[in-house]
């Protein structure tokens, strides 16, 4: 399955006096990147809470490469790297659409649990998730 990279546009806001994007919103865009990945899919978040599932970060890593600035448009890569079932890894590209340049590398890891906080198979209990997230896997 072919997603293309999600697009975020840098917000004054989230820049310093500098007019450089604070390091947290890396995190945040890395979220963002993972939502429009699952939507893209065809299996967002809503949809997937409302199957009684949630999927907390258990683990999330950013590796900062070059600054990134208000008013630069930031194309995010969230790829699936690991997933067996009951946890997952996303890894994630972040460039610089003017110049194709990274500015940031990231991974998070992810559990599936149910809503009273139990891990779950995705493959016993929501075998049409698990198959589109085998897809994005390959």
């Amino acid at each position: 399955m072919d997603i293309k990279p999600y697009k975020h546009h840098v917000h004054y806001y989230e820049t310093d006096r500098m007019g450089v994007a604070h390091h947290s919103n890396f995190i945040r865009w890395m979220e963002e990147a993972r939502v429009y990945m699952m939507e893209e899919a065809g299996f967002g978040y809503k949809r997937l809470e409302e199957e009684g599932i949630i999927s907390p970060v258990i683990g999330i890593e950013c590796d900062y490469k070059r600054m990134a600035d208000f008013d630069d448009v930031i194309l995010i890569d969230a790829k699936e790297e690991f997933y067996n079932g009951i946890k997952m890894t996303i890894k994630y590209t972040m460039t610089r659409k003017a110049d194709g340049l990274t500015v940031a590398e990231g991974k998070s890891r992810h559990c599936f649990l149910n809503s009273d906080g139990r891990p779950v198979n995705l493959k016993k209990i929501c075998p049409e998730l698990d198959n589109i997230f085998r897809e994005l896997l390959s």
